[in-house]
């Protein structure tokens, strides 16, 4: 009788993110937790007697000593970066959280480790937790947009103010909040999602105005505000607003083209479905007033199958186990949200239209330039211990 193997994972970073990894890896038949790590020598040691594994207190240790082949990372942005770099470096499959880095130039450095190390296994494994692409909506969203029904789209406005935060949760962690520790604000930390969310129906704009505001709205020194302007190649624009100081908050995506309109709010996707182009009629109408005839379809969405960390991780191990597959989302293709969300701030600091690609050494300069420069001092850094899997988007 044969025994279904395991993959031998450890895991890195034990806040609260990594506690929601814990969760549902305890629940995974083909998954062994052979160490966890943290830096805090005390929570490594807690979470290692409760998973019934072995603790290490560095990433380094962790990779060298465990036995383990794939990583989960769940560290602060900055150190995306090096552990994964690390972990290519020794042949181990890695899925990395979101963001893949903080800037396009330490992104870059993680997808070239990983080339290099698939070259030597190219069964080799990289994942980046985009659980949002799991999501039902979105799904269908991409379903409509790629089977082409709305024809030439125009614009895409779309806006996500629900990420609510308050300032006791920016006072958690000594890291959140600040130039030097997480590199950014909503852009770098909650909106990720939605960066790849567009690019992945959208692809990059060719061209972006962004708004940033600094700390308009809590005591920190990154921006808690944003509104953006794209232009894409073939004529379409798009508008990204977003912010943590709306309560309640709005997600509403708006996408139109010239077959009608797909408006999502509210748990709903609504098509407005024109009887013919409105760019064909707009040409030819003898009217100059009347809009084109549209009908009104509310879009079933099937909403019962299984969403969330779990299930990419779950594609994560299968493909490990089966030597190649299809994942969620690719570990390279993190490079593309995060351009986007490096544009809108380069765009906002020089106060100007930029067309990408842009100079990524120009904004790494900027972001040393702000670590360097910060005098921000949190007042509180003790650690908010939570379940925040309430924070998590559920369309």
């Amino acid at each position: 009788m044969s025994t279904q193997r395991k993959v031998q994972i450890g895991l890195v970073g034990l806040g609260n993110i990594g506690r929601t990894h814990i969760r549902y890896l305890s629940t995974m038949d083909n998954v062994e937790l052979v160490g966890v790590c943290d830096t805090v020598k005390e929570k490594a040691d807690k979470f290692a007697v409760e998973c019934g594994t072995d603790a290490y207190y560095s990433h380094t240790e962790l990779f060298d000593r465990s036995g383990l082949e794939a990583v989960i990372i769940a560290v602060p942005h900055y150190d995306h970066t090096t552990i994964s770099v690390d972990a290519f470096e020794r042949g181990l499959h890695v899925m990395c959280e979101k963001p893949l880095a903080v800037h396009v130039n330490d992104a870059k450095k993680s997808i070239a480790a990983y080339e290099k190390a698939k070259l030597e296994n190219q069964s080799l494994i990289f994942g980046i937790m985009f659980q949002e692409r799991t999501l039902p909506f979105y799904k269908k969203l991409k379903d409509i947009v790629d089977g082409g029904e709305l024809g030439r789209l125009t614009r895409v406005t779309w806006i996500n103010t629900a990420w609510f935060r308050s300032q006791s949760y920016y006072d958690s962690g000594d890291w959140r909040a600040t130039w030097a520790g997480e590199g950014g604000g909503i852009l770098t930390n909650q909106c990720p999602h939605n960066l790849d969310t567009y690019q992945w129906l959208f692809g990059l704009p060719a061209r972006i105005s962004g708004h940033a505001h600094i700390g308009k709205y809590h005591n920190i020194e990154v921006e808690d505000e944003v509104t953006a302007y794209f232009e894409h190649e073939d004529g379409m624009i798009g508008h990204f607003i977003v912010t943590t100081a709306e309560s309640p908050g709005t997600n509403r995506f708006e996408i139109i083209g010239e077959n009608g309109k797909l408006v999502y709010e509210n748990g709903k996707i609504i098509l407005y479905k024109n009887r013919i182009s409105m760019l064909k009629h707009l040409r030819e109408s003898k009217s100059g007033f009347e809009g084109v005839e549209n009908w009104y379809t509310e879009i079933p969405v099937k909403t019962g199958a299984p969403t969330g960390h779990k299930v990419v991780t779950e594609k994560f191990v299968q493909a490990i186990l089966n030597g190649g597959g299809e994942l969620i989302a690719h570990g390279t293709e993190g490079i593309k949200g995060l351009t986007i969300g490096n544009g809108i701030m380069l765009s906002s600091f020089k106060k100007t239209i930029i067309d990408v690609p842009f100079d990524a050494d120009e904004y790494e300069g900027k972001l040393s330039e702000l670590i360097k420069t910060s005098r921000y001092k949190k007042t509180r850094t003790s650690e908010l211990e939570s379940d925040i899997s309430g924070s998590f988007s559920k369309a």
